[in-house]
């Protein structure tokens, strides 16, 4: 069965959403792209409208060095897509949905306000005169990777200044923050674009985040901390994760590696590579043929084994009644061996190459209590 392709116009397509959203649709069958962007002539636009299935209009003005663009990009350029919508209609019959990415600004008396709201009105107009499906979404500050710092967006200024050791300039730490992470603002786009609505419908994209200027500094700021503390922050979900990923995409390219502690002794090596706020660390280390590592117990420690390269013997014995326990392991069939507390453990490498173990602790090393005693196994 051959799968219609659905013919999608993007205004605004080099711009920061613009990105975003292309290679999403790029990623999903059944799309073909049209796009107007900043210099494309106007009059092109009834051309486009009338081959378009779908009209998303992303194109803004919001810091131009003339105050008239705001009117001539946000609100004229929305009318005239408007009037080549209507166009189609009365030609065809054929409703093209439309879907306007707005502003929270709308809602404030500026000219930036004023030409998002003028924008809204045309599309109201729109509806109210053909019936044509619309989407009006007032987004709020939108950050994530490819938004151009030191532009509009605090957030992509922050994470490139701060990646790059530059300083960054805040007015007032308190000044409370609404914004949208640029993966959920594409997805509530698809899903407009996918699931068209009956008249005028507004959109919202979820979840929406709110942080103070401080906050976010602070945040950021961490990030750049865990290169030397090894010291992760919670990147696992919520706004962190989205703030994380936005901060890693602003690295410089010589950035995008950074060294980590070796601690070698004629055994191998032991490499610290990250912790973690409340689960553990992570770390590896390697034996030459022969070498024994270990020979200690914990009492509340646990530890995670894994032989990714080299053969492995593992040894353990019970403080009290002297059981043992052996494991023979290999990075051929991995296998993940615990540590158990009130237990002497050891691992030697027991192949003729150099034997090479990922290591995970439930708790960052203390030295001042490391809850590791030495015991012959």
């Amino acid at each position: 069965m051959t799968q219609t392709t659905r013919r999608i116009l993007i205004t605004g397509a080099n711009g920061f959403i613009g990105k975003n959203l292309l290679v999403r649709l790029g990623e999903l069958p059944g799309y073909a792209v049209s796009s107007f962007v900043r210099g494309d002539n106007p009059e092109a636009l009834p051309e486009l409208v009338a081959q378009a299935d779908a009209v998303v209009h992303l194109a803004g003005e919001n810091r131009p060095t003339d105050i008239s663009a705001f009117a001539t990009v946000n609100a004229r350029l929305t009318e005239a897509l408007c009037a080549a919508i209507a166009q189609s209609i009365k030609t065809t019959g054929r409703r093209i949905p439309f879907i306007l990415a707005s502003s929270t600004q709308a809602e404030l008396d500026n000219p930036y306000g004023h030409s998002k709201l003028a924008a809204e009105e045309a599309v109201h107009k729109l509806v109210a005169a053909t019936g044509n499906p619309a989407v009006i979404f007032r987004l709020p500050g939108v950050f994530g990777k490819w938004c151009k710092p030191n532009y509009n967006s605090v957030v992509a200024t922050f994470c490139y200044n701060i990646a790059r050791s530059l300083p960054i300039q805040i007015n007032d730490p308190s000044a409370r923050l609404k914004l949208a992470y640029i993966d959920d603002v594409v997805t509530a786009l698809i899903n407009a674009i996918e699931s068209p609505c009956t008249g005028l419908s507004i959109g919202a994209v979820k979840p929406e985040y709110e942080c103070t200027l401080g906050e976010l500094a602070e945040q950021i700021k961490a990030f750049e901390n865990y290169r030397t503390t090894l010291l992760t922050e919670r990147v696992g979900n919520g706004f962190v994760r989205a703030l994380y990923a936005t901060y890693v995409s602003y690295l410089p390219n010589e950035k995008f590696s950074y060294p980590v502690p070796q601690h070698a002794d004629p055994r191998g090596v032991f490499v610290e590579m990250l912790k973690t706020p409340d689960s553990g660390q992570f770390s590896y280390f390697t034996a030459h043929p022969g070498i024994t590592r270990g020979g200690h117990y914990h009492h509340s420690k646990t530890e995670k084994f894994l032989v990714i390269k080299g053969q492995a013997l593992f040894k353990f014995r019970h403080l009290i009644t002297n059981e043992t326990v052996e494991l023979l392991t290999s990075g051929d069939q991995p296998q993940v061996v615990d540590t158990i507390p009130g237990w002497a453990h050891d691992i030697t490498n027991v192949g003729s190459d150099e034997m090479i173990v990922m290591l995970w602790a439930n708790e960052n090393f203390d030295r001042e209590r490391p809850d590791t005693v030495a015991s012959k196994v």
